[in-house]
Parts: C-alpha cells; sequence; structure tokens
C-alpha cells in the first residue's frame, strides 16, 4: 500500500456529543413563534400589496427605455415598409390594367386609343415660371459685410 501522507480521517476523531432532549413543550412554543412570525409577515406583505405606487414613482431604467425605443422604431418601420410595398403592388397592378384596356381599346378602335393617350390640360393644373437660377451680375459687389484676409504669410511668400 502507497502512503501519501495522508493522514487517516479517524486518528483524530473526537466521540459524537450527545443530542439534548428538549421538552416537547419547548418545540411546540418555537414553532407556535415561528408559525406567528411568518402569519405576521405575511399579513404585512398583503397589506401592502393592495397600495399601488403612484406612477410618478414609477421609473423604468434607462436600458429598457433604449430597448422599447428600439422596438418601437423597428415597428415602424415594418409598417411602413408593408404600408409601401402594399402601395407599389397596387399602382403596379393599376399600371397593368391601364395598359391591358389601352391594348384592347387599340385593336377595338385607334382613333379612340389616341385620344385617351392624349394628356388632359385641365387634368393637372400647371403653371411653369421662369428659371430659378439667374447667371451672375458682372462687377456686382455683395453686400456680404468687409471681408479680411487673416492667412499668415511667412518670409519668402507672396
Amino acid at each position: 500500500m502507497y502512503n501519501f501522507g495522508i493522514v487517516n480521517a479517524f486518528s483524530n476523531a473526537e466521540p459524537l456529543k450527545k443530542k439534548k432532549r428538549l421538552d416537547p413543550a419547548i418545540i411546540r412554543a418555537r414553532e407556535e413563534r415561528r408559525k406567528k412570525k411568518l402569519e405576521k409577515f405575511i399579513r404585512r406583505l398583503e397589506k401592502h400589496a393592495q397600495q399601488l405606487k403612484p406612477i410618478a414613482e414609477q421609473e423604468i431604467p434607462i436600458q429598457m427605455k433604449d430597448a422599447l425605443a428600439f422596438f418601437v422604431l423597428k415597428d415602424w418601420t415594418r409598417f411602413k415598409t408593408k404600408e409601401h410595398r402594399t402601395t407599389l403592388k397596387l399602382i403596379n397592378q393599376l399600371v397593368g390594367e391601364k395598359e391591358k384596356f389601352l391594348e384592347e381599346l387599340k385593336k377595338e378602335s385607334p382613333e379612340k386609343y389616341k385620344e385617351a393617350i392624349q394628356l388632359n390640360p385641365n387634368l393637372l393644373p400647371l403653371s411653369i415660371k421662369g428659371p430659378t437660377h439667374s447667371p451672375p451680375i458682372e462687377n456686382y459687389d455683395a453686400p456680404d459685410g468687409e471681408y479680411y484676409d487673416v492667412t499668415k504669410k511667412y518670409l519668402g511668400e507672396t
């Protein structure tokens, strides 16, 4: 057998202490006290459970606010994307139906087709003014205030 210097656990052992026998009345009294204490704690919890915390005292942690804002923004983005795709589908459907109608009209009556594809100036009132930018006026001194050149010039520079 190998000896690794392990001390036998039983070599320094002491005999177990005898359990003291307690009077059953003392044990019962302890249990009653513990039970009353728990009942009192439960009553206190029930009493305070009915009182709601004022809204002004309720605070949302910053991390939760950020997460909430992130999810609200994400939901809004999803909603607007879905709305945009629905609108595009509707527009494409209407344009396709218009093209089919015009093809049928072209087969039926070329004169009515030419009338149908003409622009109606009363449908969209359009007013166009002249150019919004004008060429610069030569020798015009703009009233921007006085200009002072504060660029540093070193020796040898012109």
